[in-house]
């Protein structure tokens, strides 16, 4: 078994960031400001602090409250974080271990909300921007991550065909 590569530590290292950021944050939110579902805090401008337990995935998707669909969205999320742990060992670029971490910490961080609390955690509320979903730190750490493979996808220099 080789040694962890720098690229692999790397991604482990900034997954757990998000997941330390994610659920500090949450805890914040619920805990220190003593946020309610569905009551607002306006921070600045357009941007507003609303607690929401959301039962679907990302943003909103797939909204359920039935017990099963919790349980479903969190195997799929182990799932995911065990591909991405593996996929991390092999990245052999570091925009790729950035965008695994980021997507990584955001998958567990939002699977523990939903083992915990029965629903993901999320507040951050740009909707006077006609934004229309509310949505978490551990949400915005995937979206990017993502970001950051498409891009790196579509900039990639493309291989000859063998």
């Amino acid at each position: 078994m080789s040694a962890l590569s720098r690229r692999a530590a790397g991604a482990y290292a900034l997954a757990l960031a998000v997941i330390l950021l994610d659920q500090g944050v949450k805890h914040w939110i619920v805990g220190g400001l003593g946020l309610t579902p569905g009551s607002s805090l306006p921070v600045w401008g357009p941007m507003r602090l609303t607690l929401v337990a959301n039962n679907g995935i990302s943003y909103g998707f797939l909204q359920s409250s039935a017990a099963w669909m919790r349980w479903a969205l969190a195997g799929f999320s182990v799932l995911v974080t065990i591909a991405l742990a593996i996929w991390a060992r092999r990245a052999d670029k570091a925009p790729t271990a950035l965008a695994i971490g980021l997507i990584m910490g955001g998958a567990v961080g939002n699977l523990i909300d939903r083992v915990a609390r029965g629903a993901v955690v999320d507040f951050v509320d740009i909707t006077a921007l006609r934004f229309p979903w509310v949505f978490n730190v551990a949400d915005s750490a995937i979206t990017v991550g993502i970001i950051v493979l498409l891009v790196e996808n579509l900039l990639s220099p493309r291989q000859p065909d063998a």
